[in-house]
């Protein structure tokens, strides 16, 4: 570690929405931001390859934050596809469903939720992102300062905003420590679809279209248990995706085979083609998700009133989705929680407005 340390009015723990979303409105506020994200990417859980969400996809009618955020990008979106016939699989094996009764009015990005993120962190002004920078220490002198510390150096503020998973922060070294009850609420707490793996299976086209069929489909055998049409707009980057919960804790992930089989199941045998295969095993990401993930299950906590309180006299706060009193464990939920920390930080009331234009 450098001997390196600078002063900021905030530093911003994580660079997943949330955090980016903070980072963005504190400095149009004037303030001073540093944001230490220990990956080599932005985003958290949003990321995408090839435009296929392999974390957060939809947003939602009503879901006004997401909706304002993309605008100011310049981010185009668009409506899931819902026509045609689900499908569902059981042990007696596949069955043909009249409508679709699986999915409901939502929206997506043309370039994946992801580009929400990527989009936020080129805006930022050069040296306020800090990749591959996991934080290790936080500490409060007796100024009231508080110290972050990363194996590139030390950087010393006035807020510091914990925009990651509350169960992760044991990962964290807080002195003085972060009172018991905190520290046992926030390993409680579950990582919203932290226990999840996500599987894009990607075509040359919409194929189950032709068919009549929108792609969504119900199973009680898996690996998937739900599916889902993917594509872009009209069709175009064809894909079919869905969610394999873990068999057991420390199960291993589904194979792009195993998909690739059950998709031909209940798809047919165009479904056995896919371009491409993409397994994201969220249990792995060490950034997102703690060992032992899968048995945190307590959703009851998102949105606890001791995540609406700062600590250390009022020098650190929360800022993640699990925290937000609205539409927690959305991406509309992880904007509410980082105008909440907003708000706090630069003492303002009510709203922070983080999609508001400068």
């Amino acid at each position: 570690m450098s001997d390196e340390q600078e002063q900021v009015d905030v530093v911003v723990v994580g660079a997943g929405i949330s955090g980016l979303a903070v980072a963005d409105a504190l400095l149009a506020r004037g303030l001073t931001v540093r944001v230490l994200e220990a990956r080599s990417r932005v985003g958290g859980r949003l990321d995408a390859v090839d435009g296929l969400d392999l974390g957060a996809t939809w947003f939602w009618p009503g879901e006004q934050r997401v909706a304002a955020l993309a605008a100011r990008l310049g981010l185009g979106g668009f409506e899931q596809h819902l026509a045609g016939n689900a499908r569902y699989q059981d042990a007696s094996g596949e069955q043909e469903v009249d409508g679709n009764p699986i999915d409901v009015r939502s929206f997506r990005l043309a370039g994946g939720t992801a580009s929400l993120a990527t989009a936020l962190a080129a805006a930022l002004p050069a040296g306020v992102l800090r990749l591959d920078s996991p934080v290790s220490d936080v500490e409060q002198d007796g100024s009231g300062d508080v110290c972050v510390t990363t194996h590139r150096g030390r950087v010393r503020a006035s807020h510091v905003v914990l925009a990651l998973p509350p169960a992760l922060t044991g990962q964290i070294t807080f002195d003085p420590a972060l009172p018991d009850s905190v520290t046992a609420l926030a390993r409680r707490t579950p990582v919203w679809m932290g226990a999840m793996t996500k599987v894009v299976a990607a075509y040359d086209e919409p194929f189950w279209r032709r068919s009549g069929r929108s792609g969504s489909a119900i199973s009680h055998r898996g690996p998937l248990r739900e599916i889902h049409d993917m594509s872009g707009p009209d069709g175009t980057s064809a894909a079919l995706f869905g969610f394999a919960p873990p068999t057991a804790p420390g199960s291993p992930s589904v194979t792009g085979a195993q998909v690739v089989d059950q998709l031909t199941a209940i798809f047919g045998p165009e479904a056995a083609s896919p371009t491409a295969v993409h397994v994201r095993d969220w249990r792995a990401e060490t950034w997102t998700s703690p060992p032992g993930v899968e048995q945190l299950g307590d959703y009851s906590l998102f949105g606890h009133p001791t995540y609406l309180r700062p600590l250390a006299q009022g020098r650190l706060h929360w800022a993640t989705t699990e925290t937000a009193t609205e539409f927690a464990g959305h991406v509309e939920g992880a904007l509410q929680a980082a105008e909440r920390a907003v708000a706090a930080v630069a003492g303002t009331s009510g709203s922070a407005g983080i999609a508001e234009p400068r």
